[in-house]
């Protein structure tokens, strides 16, 4: 994983966009909550997913609360001309019809940088699926750092920044922190979402 540089790290691309983000936000009803982890390196969950405007609001959440975040996103839609500006905004294409080692190549990327957000959706789509991928936590736990709980609730119009989990190993007990904290969380389409994501492995 090499990703070029982004919008965030042009400063006057990066106020324009802030204030952009807000602006949207309040046009559509939504409000932002929490604040950004005083943590240089940490993977970052993005649930539930099940709507392409996942996106949009997750950007603007980003942006918001000043989170400079690389996001990993189906490749498909960086086909030209969605591909270089996606890219600028900072998403990362995943090509899932190839075995592709993600996971060992965002931990070294991880361990090559000082400061460093990566952004997941553990569902890996936006379909109904009856578990979330593990790929987040095994890189939380190969890269040495924190795992933090985003979100986006439709039902309330509110997205932001949960908890912080450090990764002990014990897989079933992390992921029952995970669980309880998305329980009352509504994704904008709530049948394609789980009400209780389990892990694959």
């Amino acid at each position: 994983m090499n990703p070029d540089k982004t919008v965030h790290d042009t400063a006057v691309a990066r106020v324009v966009m802030r204030w952009l983000a807000l602006a949207l936000f309040r046009f559509t009803g939504w409000k932002s909550a929490g604040k950004k982890p005083c943590i240089p390196k940490y993977v970052i969950i993005a649930a539930p997913h099940t709507s392409n405007w996942d996106f949009f609001y997750a950007l603007c959440l980003a942006f918001m609360l000043e989170v400079r975040p690389f996001i990993m996103m189906k490749g498909a839609w960086f086909r030209w001309p969605m591909g270089p500006f996606l890219r600028w905004m900072g998403a990362i294409p995943v090509d899932r019809s190839k075995s592709t080692d993600m996971v060992a190549r965002s931990i070294e990327a991880f361990r090559a940088r000082p400061r460093m957000v990566l952004m997941v959706p553990p569902s890996g789509t936006r379909k109904k699926v009856m578990y979330w991928k593990t790929g987040f936590y095994h890189i939380a736990r190969g890269a040495n750092v924190p795992i933090v709980l985003g979100y986006l609730d439709y039902r309330r119009k509110v997205g932001g920044i949960g908890p912080v989990l450090h990764p002990t190993g014990n897989m079933e007990a992390d992921m029952k922190i995970v669980r309880d904290f998305y329980a009352d969380i509504e994704g904008k389409y709530p049948k394609k979402a789980l009400s209780a994501p389990v892990p694959v492995e």
